[in-house]
């Protein structure tokens, strides 16, 4: 089997984790849930399934700083900032380049810097087995996420007739991808047996990944091609990237590769997983007190339940006789928000930008 390596994308924003995530420290650089953060358990989950120095961290430029920050471990050559967000494609591309330059038919994943995974186990028994599918045929192996409600906020993968088989695990071709669907929809997903959710998880090689890039967004392929005989010229790779970055289509590669691909197969997950996309996810990940209400820091209800609370240590901060907040407390601002409006928290961080005064705080 070619050699292992892993990319990580982080470079989201966490904006529905504010006030504590912002745009220099978003979520996956925080310990929303445990006492690292969630890059910093990410990366922890791979010990022992890849070398480190095989980790790649995408980043943007802002944030790189930061990553290196709460990764020591870390190379700083393996830590890659963009100039600018050009979407899930382009960074797929620019992993498939930072690979291909260390091992041409090198073998790798793509993950989130965000999820919330405790088996540590399973998950690197899953992600074995889809190196070594990927390894075996040309295939885009993505992993589905056995689902256990009918989630309306995540896209699914409608499975096929089986594969094959890694380490025991079955493997399925993919007949199609879904956006969200309603609850209806979703409810149907599930009774089905046949949909998993989809966690943007994804293993490929570099050779496979690049006729897919050759295949379903040439021009794209054709800007790495030049990007990298740049590089072979001896440009740094930050000059090159502020050169050809901004002019590249912004676009997922779940739109430019995924959906189109006829050789996309998907591994059912194997462990626990959720992606904590927001302030109540979090709930599920922390003991409440007697009332429910789940208390982070220095924070105290009373006459309350099924609160939220989040306050750094040495500031107090106290809710009475309220249900079903979310209360989160910075040294410069503070959230109160009802958690069945949590998803309302992003358009109040689009708004807070838009203020000269006050876009600092995002």
């Amino acid at each position: 089997m070619p050699e292992k390596y892993v990319v990580i994308m982080a470079g989201g924003r966490g904006e529905r984790f504010w006030p504590q995530s912002r745009l220099r420290k978003p979520k996956h650089l925080l310990p929303i849930v445990g006492e690292t953060s969630m890059l910093g358990q990410t990366i922890d989950r791979l010990e022992g399934l890849l070398p480190t120095e095989n980790i790649f961290v995408i980043t943007n430029a802002e944030q790189r700083d930061a990553v290196l920050e709460v990764c020591p471990g870390l190379s700083p050559e393996n830590v890659v900032g963009e100039p600018v967000g050009r979407d899930t494609a382009p960074a797929v591309g620019l992993a498939a380049l930072l690979v291909k330059r260390r091992d041409p038919e090198g073998v790798f994943a793509i993950l989130p810097a965000d999820h919330v995974i405790h088996d540590k186990d399973g998950f690197q028994r899953a992600m074995q087995a889809g190196f070594e599918a990927a390894s075996a045929e040309p295939v885009l192996v993505t992993v589905g996420i056995q689902p256990t409600y009918p989630a309306t906020g995540y896209g699914y993968i409608h499975k096929g007739e089986q594969y094959g088989s890694y380490e025991d695990l079955p493997t399925y071709r993919v007949q199609r991808f879904v956006e969200k669907p309603d609850l209806e929809t979703a409810k149907s997903y599930l009774d089905s047996g046949e949909y998993f959710w989809n966690a943007g998880m994804f293993i490929w090689t570099v050779p496979t990944m690049a006729a897919a890039f050759d295949k379903h967004v040439p021009a794209l392929a054709q800007d790495f091609l030049a990007m990298s005989k740049t590089l072979d010229s001896g440009t740094s790779l930050e000059e090159a990237m502020a050169s050809f970055y901004p002019k590249m289509e912004k676009i997922s590669v779940d739109f430019a590769l995924m959906e189109k691909a006829d050789n996309v197969v998907t591994l059912p997950s194997c462990f626990d997983w959720d992606d904590v996309g927001e302030w109540p996810a979090i709930a599920r990940h922390h003991d409440p007190d007697a009332d429910g209400n789940v208390l982070k820091g220095s924070a105290m209800v009373e006459a309350g339940a099924n609160n939220i609370i989040v306050s750094p240590k040495g500031h107090l901060t106290a809710v009475v006789g309220a249900d079903d907040l979310i209360v989160v407390h910075t040294e410069d601002a503070t959230l109160v928000c009802p958690k069945s409006r949590a998803q309302e928290i992003k358009a109040l961080v689009k708004r807070i930008g838009a203020d000269e005064a006050l876009k600092h705080l995002t």
